[in-house]
């Protein structure tokens, strides 16, 4: 074995060893991406439950003027419950963005690293993963100048490897994830139980919305006398 087929091996290897870090570090980000991603559409749908439920809050307050002062302090509650949730939900996904800024051009570079070096396929995308709650127009597609500039002495790194058989690769610190956002704790609305059924509802749900039946009170107020 000549000296320049040692140097190659010995280039090669090294290559292994910064596409195994990277690849390492490539997965944490993309797991960081998927739970975020998952918890944020997670609130979206509590989301358009809260929503939904302000709605039959609304048509009993039309209808119940007895109640109109309970029916009021549970609007406001909703009311509440909904901006904590939408803040929740933005902050889940504003996290998951950002994150993406740093998944996107390291992918690309263990992508990059495979192809040249060991002769193998691209990772694939995030939107391709089986299962995964990432559409392909989840996050914008272009890269920043910084990241460009990295992609880009990437590239050369590995042309130099390619066409004298001598380098090194030099792997960029890969940025810190932000600790995730404390988890919201939401307040569930009041209950009762359906007198057909006996499934807990809504407690001022004016019908049962799952046997639909009408919702009667325990204790019906008696007619007054003339």
């Amino acid at each position: 074995m000549t000296a320049e087929n040692e140097r190659e091996i010995y280039h090669k290897l090294e290559a292994m060893k910064e596409i195994r870090n990277k690849t390492i570090t490539l997965e944490r980000l993309k797991r960081s991406i998927l739970n975020e991603v998952r918890s944020g559409d997670q609130e979206g749908r509590c989301l358009a439950q809260y929503k939904r439920e302000m709605e039959l809050l609304q048509q009993e307050k039309m209808s119940h003027v007895e109640e109109l002062r309970q029916i009021h302090a549970d609007i406001n509650a909703m009311e509440t419950v909904i901006k904590q949730t939408e803040e929740s939900m933005s902050r889940k996904l504003s996290s998951a963005a950002r994150l993406h800024e740093d998944y996107r051009p390291l992918k690309h570079e263990v992508d990059l690293l495979r192809r040249q070096c060991l002769g193998l396929d691209r990772l694939p995308e995030l939107h391709e993963e089986e299962g995964s709650p990432v559409t392909p127009d989840r996050f914008p597609a272009g890269l920043s100048g910084s990241r460009s500039l990295s992609v880009g002495a990437a590239v050369g790194a590995v042309g130099a490897v390619g066409a004298a058989g001598a380098g090194s690769f030099l792997a960029p610190a890969p940025r810190k994830p932000p600790p995730p956002p404390p988890a919201f704790r939401q307040q569930p609305p009041p209950m009762k139980s359906c007198l057909s059924c006996h499934q807990q509802i809504h407690r001022n749900a004016p019908i049962c919305p799952l046997c639909k039946a009408k919702s009667r009170s325990r204790n019906p107020k008696k007619p007054k006398k003339k």
